[in-house]
C-alpha cells in the first residue's frame, strides 16, 4: 500500500523534486522584478473574484491574496454572495478589465451551479487572464506561440519542476518521450501542449486509454492529471523516468483529529510509495506541483503587468 512522502523516506530512491523550496525561489525572483515595475510608475495589480462560501475555494483565494502581497503586488478580493447572478458576474469582469490599476484577473472556480463558467471566462481580458483558461490564450499556446500566450499555472509549475529534474538527473529533455495522463482544458492539453514546445515526444492518455499500464511504461516523462487518487502503480513507471505527479486527492486517514472526526490525507494520482522505487525523480503531494501553482499565478501577473508598458 503506497504512503505518504513523510512515511516513504526510508526507501526513498527517487529524487525528489521540492516544490516549496522552487516556488519560494521563483517568488523572490517575482518580488525583484516587481519593484523594478513600481519603480518605473507601475505596481501589478491582482483582483480574485470569489463567489459563494466553496471552503477550498476560501482557502486557495487566501493563499493566493498573501502571495500578492509579499510580492509587492496591488491585490483586490471581490466576494460575492452564492445567489449573484451571472450578469452581475460578467459586469465586475468587464469592469476589472477596464481598470488599469488591474493587470490580472482570477476567477475562482468552481462558480455556482446558475452560473455559465465558460461564459464568465470568456469575458475576462485575454491579456488579463492571469489563470490562461481564455480561448485566445489556449490557442496561442497550442500554436506554439508560447511567448505571446498567459499559460495556465500548474502546467507551467510543472514544467519548471521538470527542467529541475532534468538538470539534476543530467538528462536533457528533447526527444524522450511523456505520456500526460489526463486531458483537461486545464492541466492535460496544456501540459502537453509545453512537453512538445520542448521538442519531447508525447502521448496523451487519459482514464479510458487501454492498457494504459502498458503506455505509462514507455514514459521517460510521465505527467499524472487524471484526478483519481493514487490510480497509478509503481509498478508501471519505467525505471529512471521524471514523474510529475499534479493530483491532489484527499481521502481516508488513520485514527480520529483532536475534534474527534476521522483523518484524511492527501495523496496523489501515482501510488508515491511504489513509484519511489523505479522513478528517477518525482514530485510529492503535498509539497510538489501545489506551490508551484501559486507561484506561477504570480508569474503571470507580473508578465501581464510587464506587457501593460510594452
Amino acid at each position: 500500500m503506497a504512503g505518504s512522502p513523510e512515511s516513504s523516506q526510508a526507501y526513498l530512491q527517487a529524487y525528489l523534486i521540492d516544490g516549496k523550496a522552487v516556488s519560494t525561489e521563483v517568488l523572490g525572483e517575482i518580488e525583484l522584478a516587481a519593484r523594478d515595475l513600481v519603480a518605473l510608475g507601475v505596481r501589478p495589480g491582482l483582483a480574485v473574484v470569489l463567489v459563494g462560501e466553496d471552503p477550498a475555494s476560501q482557502v486557495y483565494v487566501r493563499a493566493k491574496g498573501r502571495a500578492a502581497e509579499a510580492c509587492g503586488f496591488h491585490s483586490v478580493q471581490h466576494t460575492l454572495d452564492a445567489a449573484t447572478s451571472e450578469a452581475d458576474v460578467i459586469a465586475l469582469v468587464a469592469a476589472l478589465n477596464a481598470d488599469p490599476a488591474i493587470h490580472g484577473i482570477l476567477v475562482q472556480l468552481p462558480l455556482p451551479a446558475h452560473i455559465d463558467s465558460a461564459k464568465v471566462l470568456e469575458t475576462v481580458s485575454p491579456t488579463k487572464d492571469v489563470d490562461g483558461f481564455h480561448p485566445v490564450n489556449a490557442g496561442l499556446l497550442a500554436i506554439g506561440q508560447t511567448h505571446r500566450a498567459l499559460i495556465p499555472c500548474t502546467p507551467a509549475g510543472s514544467m519548471i519542476l521538470l527542467r529541475e529534474a532534468a538538470r539534476k538527473l543530467g538528462v536533457t529533455l528533447a526527444g524522450l518521450e511523456a505520456v500526460v495522463v489526463g486531458r483537461s482544458n486545464i492541466v492535460g492539453k496544456p501540459m502537453a501542449h509545453l512537453l512538445l514546445a520542448e521538442n519531447l515526444t508525447v502521448t496523451i492518455a487519459h482514464s479510458r486509454t487501454r492498457d494504459l499500464a502498458a503506455v505509462v511504461a514507455r514514459a521517460d516523462v510521465l505527467v499524472a492529471a487524471v484526478g483519481l487518487p493514487e490510480m497509478i502503480e509503481g509498478a508501471w513507471i519505467k525505471p529512471g523516468a521524471i514523474v510529475i505527479d499534479v493530483g491532489i486527492n484527499r481521502v481516508p486517514g488513520e485514527g480520529l483529529d483532536k475534534a474527534g472526526k476521522p483523518k484524511t490525507r492527501l495523496v496523489g494520482d501515482v501510488a508515491f510509495a511504489s513509484a519511489c522505487k523505479r522513478a528517477g525523480a518525482i514530485t510529492p503531494v503535498p509539497g510538489g506541483v501545489g506551490p508551484m501553482t501559486i507561484a506561477m499565478l504570480m508569474k503571470n501577473t507580473l508578465t501581464a503587468a510587464q506587457r501593460s508598458v510594452g
